[in-house]
Order: structure tokens, then sequence, then C-alpha cells
């Protein structure tokens, strides 16, 4: 019995994958799903799909099997009220791990698993299964060789009847899985986003922000063990700010790119080394900056300082009414012949499922 739950439960994962899979493009851009967030978890509507369940009516009801019949009758019955001719709507909730909600993505997009690079720094305790033993908890009885044992011992003493084949266990048949506690090398990885928080930046272009960022780190926390997270914002000056802060904070004034890339590279020599570390750096613009010769010293900063160091420079443009959006032009036309950089626009929502398989189908 537990065997046929286990067996439907897994069949029913496999339809809400399928489904989350069908409509993935959607799930990227609706933001609740972020508000929803937990520590490992994360509740998603998911329409179509219907919990098994059993449906009980009133004994006092006539139907089938109450009242007079005879085998081959026909069931009588009678509706209440016209049909209506809307389709009904049905919406599950399930919860589903970050983990499998970035495999997912990973899969739709055809992403490759990332290399990571540099040294193996952290060690993590895992327990791996490696033998067996006489004595444990019944959880983790095995099944298989214990069946071997009891039927083996059946036979050896008689009592085995093939006719009727009963296995009694005895307390001597029962064997256990056993584990030991290894040490796992896992990578590291720091993700360093920095946002442009200037008056051309509206909510509406730090919603964009949000769900992407969202999703980033989705993914590249499904490929490293070890992650840190540094969050920058900047107007013609740059500070470090915590997670919520970066998301929510409203600013105004001028654009100098350069004071973000500056207050990197301080955070880059200071706290991670690249030998230790694999190092993400995502900036998030509409594009407009203060001046030509800032942007060229972004360039030289990212040559010279930063680019070295970096598994992936991400540079994802936002649309502004307000903004010039000549940034990113900079960027092909100074630096396009840099594998380290990726670029992507992202006008609306619907631009964040290309804008994430931009970034990381080259496996970095």
């Amino acid at each position: 019995m537990i065997l046929q739950i286990n067996n439907d439960h897994q069949r029913f994962r496999k339809i809400v994958k399928g489904r989350i899979r069908k409509d993935l493009r959607k799930f990227l851009t609706r933001s609740e799903l972020i508000g929803r967030e937990g520590k490992k978890y994360i509740s998603i509507p998911v329409r179509g799909i219907d919990m098994p369940h059993f449906r009980y009516g009133d004994n006092n009801d006539a139907g089938v099997g109450t009242g007079d019949g005879k085998p081959g009758d026909a069931v009588q019955g009678s509706g209440a009220g016209a049909g209506g001719t809307e389709e009904g709507k049905h919406i599950l909730e399930v919860d589903i791990s970050l983990e499998e909600l970035a495999e997912i993505l990973g899969e739709e997009l055809q992403l490759p698993r990332i290399k990571p690079r540099g040294k193996h720094r952290i060690s993590a305790e895992r327990d791996r299964y490696s033998g067996i033993r006489q004595a444990g908890p019944e959880s983790l009885r095995h099944f298989k060789r214990t069946f071997k044992r009891a039927l083996r011992r059946q036979i050896m003493s008689g009592f085995y009847n093939p006719d009727r084949p009963t296995i009694i266990f005895e307390r001597r048949d029962k064997v256990y899985r056993s584990w030991k506690t290894i040490l796992k090398p896992q990578s590291n990885a720091v993700l360093i986003y920095m946002m442009d928080i200037s008056g051309s930046m509206g909510d509406e272009q730090k919603e964009l922000v949000r769900l992407e960022a969202f999703w980033i780190d989705a993914w590249l926390r499904r490929n490293y063990q070890g992650i840190e997270s540094r969050y920058i914002v900047h107007d013609v000056r740059a500070g470090e700010v915590d997670r919520e802060t970066f998301f929510r904070i409203r600013e105004d004034g001028g654009t100098r790119i350069s004071s973000a890339y500056k207050l990197a590279r301080a955070l880059i020599e200071h706290n991670y080394s690249p030998e230790e570390w694999n190092i993400y750096l995502f900036h998030f613009s509409d594009g407009d900056n203060s001046s030509e010769s800032d942007s060229r010293e972004c360039c030289s900063l990212l040559t010279e300082n930063l680019l070295p160091n970096l598994n992936l420079f991400g540079y994802c443009q936002v649309a502004s009414a307000y903004g010039s959006g000549n940034f990113i032009n900079v960027l092909h036309e100074q630096l396009g012949d840099q594998e380290t950089i990726i670029t992507s626009r992202v006008n609306t929502k619907d631009d964040i499922y290309d804008s994430i398989k931009t970034f990381f189908s080259a496996g970095k």
C-alpha cells in the first residue's frame, strides 16, 4: 500500500512539473511568486489539476445502490437547474522546492550545468549509506535482504510451503542500512547585484529587475552549494545595501555607473579571491549615464580590474521612457569581443524568459 501511494505521488508530481513546464514563460512573470518564497519551498498556483479525493453524498438520497433494482437496470437520475456554458477553472496550490523549480527552468530553457572555476574551499558533511547492520530503525530496514534471509531460513528449516508461499519475518532476519558521515567539497559562488536607482528608474523598471534577479538567483543556487549575495545601488554615488533595501529603495538624481563598478571591485579585492570563489556580477540599468567619459571609465574598469576575475558579467538593460538606453551600445562597441560579458534587453516581463536563457546558455 505504501509503495502504491509513493508511486501515485510520484505520478502526481510529474503531472505538476509538466504543467509548470508548459506555463513556465507565464510563471517567470508572476511577481506574487516571490512573495510566497519560503526558506526552501514556494507555493505555485497550478491551473487544471485536481487533488484526488473521495466525494461523499447524503445517505437519505435515492440513487445508485439504494432502492429496488435488478442487474442491468438503467441508472436513473435528475439534475437541478440548467447546465452552465462556461468551463470550470480549477486552481491548485502546490508546494515545490526552489531546487525543483530551478531544475525545471534549466530543462525548459535547455541550460547547460555550470562548470565552476576556482578551488573547492568549503567542505560540508553528508551522510552516505554504505553498509548493512543488524540493528536500526524500521525506516532504514533493507526489505529485499530481510526477505531473502527469512525465505532462506524457512526453506532450510522445512517450514516453507511453495503452494502457500507465506514469509514470516523474525527478529534475526531483519537487517538495516548503515551510514557514515563524509566530507564533500562544495564550490563557492558570490553574486554581486548592482542597480541604477536614479530618477529615470521607476517602479516598473525595478519590478523587472526584481523578477530577473529572483530567477538568476534560483538557477545559480541550483549549481552551487555555497552562495553569498551582495547588493549595490547607485545614482551618482554607490553604496552597499541589504536585499530588502535593494528591491524597495527609491531615489532620485543623476547616474554615474562607474561608482558601482568601483565598489564592486573593492568588494572582490577585499573579500573574494578569484582562486577560491566563482564570481558573478549583474548590473541592471536603463542605460542612462552621466557622460561619455564615465562610460569609457566603466569599460576600463571592466577590462583591467573586473573581467579577469569573473565567471560572468551580465548587463541587463530595462526599458525606460526617461533613460537614454545608450550604455548597452557602448559595451557592444568597446567590449564586444569579451566572452565574459553577456548583455540582454528586458522591455517587458515577457522578455525575462529569453534574458535568462541568454545569460546562462554558455554554461558559465
